[in-house]
């Protein structure tokens, strides 16, 4: 059950969130959405809880979409209606008063990636892997992480990874500001129930303003960026280029487009 495979606890005034789908790294579906959204919800109505952490099992933390789920969910729900639900939901993070810190092993793929950078702090174990390989499948990344990938990195990686769907190494992603420690894999958990602790124990309130001002800072342009994926991404699953895509895939041609 998806239940199993994104799971909450709470210990104290400590909440982690662990994905446990670890035969396929972590990778996420539709029921587990859900789940991470319920969660999300949880949170947010536990003020007793003043950090998070969101941790996976296993080889990865999250190794983005579960793309043999994708189609499979019968819905009445357009592709507008769908993406529309996506965004509302993992825009829930931000109403989560108390900071969530990622901790990331092996890979963080994808739409899972952009969640990660929705977050307060990444942390990363040494081999970690980071990518943004949408593109290669016909579409845009659509969960605000150019958003956020351009104002930590500027143009030139967010276009470079977006683009050319380049692997970013951990070392890379710390020198670009995308994580703020790389630890060993040994040392990645305790790390990140050691910053978990530290927040905790500060003020509540100090926390609350503190991160308040950081959001302000930033979130009225990812918002926008967010707004800007939602229609962009709608009219590429209706352009003839994704149809196109689709077709030569199936019947293994070269694609002829046309940028429309």
């Amino acid at each position: 059950m998806a239940e199993e495979r994104v799971t909450l606890e709470i210990d104290g005034s400590i909440a982690t969130i662990t994905n446990r789908n670890i035969e396929k790294h972590n990778a996420f579906d539709d029921s587990m959405d859900a789940r991470l959204f319920e969660i999300f919800d949880e949170l947010i109505d536990t003020p007793a809880v003043r950090a998070v952490i969101w941790r996976g099992e296993g080889k990865s933390w999250s190794s983005g979409r579960d793309v043999s789920a994708i189609g499979t969910n019968v819905t009445d729900l357009t592709h507008h209606e769908l993406m529309t639900r996506g965004l509302r939901g993992i825009q829930k993070i931000w109403k989560i008063e108390a900071p969530i810190i990622v901790a990331i092993q092996g890979w963080a793929i994808g739409g899972s990636f952009q969640r990660a950078l929705l977050c307060d702090v990444r942390i990363a174990a040494e081999g970690a892997k980071f990518m943004l390989p949408e593109l290669g499948h016909g579409v845009i990344p659509d969960t605000g992480g150019m958003g956020v990938l351009y104002q930590m990195a500027g143009h030139g990686l967010v276009s470079d990874m977006v683009l050319t769907g380049r692997r970013l190494s951990a070392e890379e992603a710390l020198s670009h500001g995308i994580v703020s420690r790389v630890v060993t894999p040994e040392e990645l958990h305790a790390t990140a129930q050691e910053m978990a602790e530290k927040i905790a124990a500060s003020p509540a309130v100090t926390v609350k303003m503190a991160r308040r001002v950081i959001q302000h800072l930033a979130r009225e342009e990812q918002f926008s960026s967010m707004e800007d994926e939602l229609i962009y991404q709608t009219f590429v699953n209706q352009s003839a280029d994704f149809a196109e895509f689709r077709a030569a895939r199936a019947q293994e041609r070269e694609p002829n487009y046309r940028g429309s």
